[in-house]
């Protein structure tokens, strides 16, 4: 019985040194990808919600999409439970894509 307690917290200090490194390196990751980003993450919201009008910010990150730096934005709409989706260039700020999703029950 020690022994099965005594594994289960080896096995949890690991999975916990395991995800606060993945943290760290998604911070890096991130990090690395806003040094190469021309527009800010403000600018570009800014972009995004000209295309969503009263929409509200439930997500956001900066990505490398095959080559290309992109902003994606997830944007609560007042009144719907769809998701308005936006990729915002981050090099010159346009508006890539709007699409709509419906959010999984």
């Amino acid at each position: 019985m020690k022994n099965s307690i005594v594994i289960a917290g080896f096995l949890a200090v690991g999975m916990s040194a395991i995800t606060l490194a993945g943290c760290a390196s998604n911070k890096q990751e991130q990090a690395a990808l806003q040094a190469q980003a021309k527009v800010t993450r403000a600018q570009a919201e800014q972009a995004a919600l000209a295309k969503a009008p009263g929409g509200r910010i439930k997500e956001a990150e900066l990505d490398n999409d095959e080559g290309k730096l992109i902003w994606w934005f997830d944007i609560a709409m007042p009144g719907s439970k769809d998701i308005t989706e936006i990729d915002v260039d981050a090099v010159t700020g346009g508006v890539i894509s709007v699409s709509t999703a419906i959010p999984e029950p």
